[in-house]
């Protein structure tokens, strides 16, 4: 895996764990990262990074709506 520092201004409260979630679900989010390397990015099961994603209220559904109306025409 690749490492980065990330300078965070010291006033803004978040630990390097807190960081690597937000980082991982965002990631998974915009389509970088699949569900099994955002759980592994954070050292977790699938079906717990799962619930992480509800907590930050994104869809464990990565699938554009482009997507689904082309599979709707091929259907």
């Amino acid at each position: 895996m690749k490492s980065m520092n990330l300078n965070i201004p010291d006033n803004v409260e978040i630990n390097s764990n807190e960081l690597t979630v937000i980082v991982a679900t965002r990631l998974y989010e915009i389509g970088k990262l699949s569900l099994g390397q955002a759980s592994e990015m954070i050292g977790c099961s699938k079906s717990l990074f799962i619930e992480l994603l509800g907590k930050y209220n994104i869809s464990v559904f990565n699938y554009p709506a482009s997507d689904l109306a082309s599979d709707v025409r091929n259907a």
